[in-house]
């Protein structure tokens, strides 16, 4: 009996102690690997800078738009928890916040001007950067032309 209830313990612990390496704000940790054939679009915010807030709310209307595209945030200022909270909140941030910085993971340099957003390849590589803001329609159109290889 003992050692029918230790074994599915010792799987839930091993399972609890598992670590991604990308850590989402306010979510459970998650392997890059696990995002590899997917579509990935990660956008650089501040609050202070006016295009990146208006961008927001194109941005949720993109990921809507295209569920099988990953859409992740990243705060410029690289805010802890206790800051990022309210301004995901009072800026209406539907998708997931990155903590851990997109360099480490894609090779993304931290840009020099913002709003930042970039799309990478369902092979992980950076297939396109736009260093300037994007709506909704001009995102898919980015998207649409990537996936026919443009």
């Amino acid at each position: 009996m003992k050692i029918k209830l230790a074994l599915p313990l010792l799987c839930l612990l091993f399972i609890s102690c598992e670590r991604g390496d990308i850590e989402i704000f306010d979510a459970r940790p998650m392997f890059s690997s696990n995002m590899e054939g997917n579509w990935i679009l990660i956008n650089y915010w501040a609050d202070w800078c006016p295009p990146c807030i208006k961008e927001i709310p194109e941005i949720n209307s993109f990921a809507k738009l295209h569920p099988e595209v990953i859409v992740l945030a990243y705060n410029f200022d690289r805010l802890e928890a206790d800051d990022l909270r309210p301004q995901i909140k009072k800026f209406g941030i539907n998708y997931p916040s990155l903590i851990t910085h997109p360099r480490g993971i894609w090779g993304i340099a931290t840009p020099k001007t913002l709003p930042a957003t970039y799309f990478i390849s369902p092979e992980g590589e950076i297939a396109f950067t736009s260093l300037k803001p994007q709506d909704q329609e001009s995102l898919s159109l980015i998207y649409s032309n990537l996936q026919k290889g443009g």
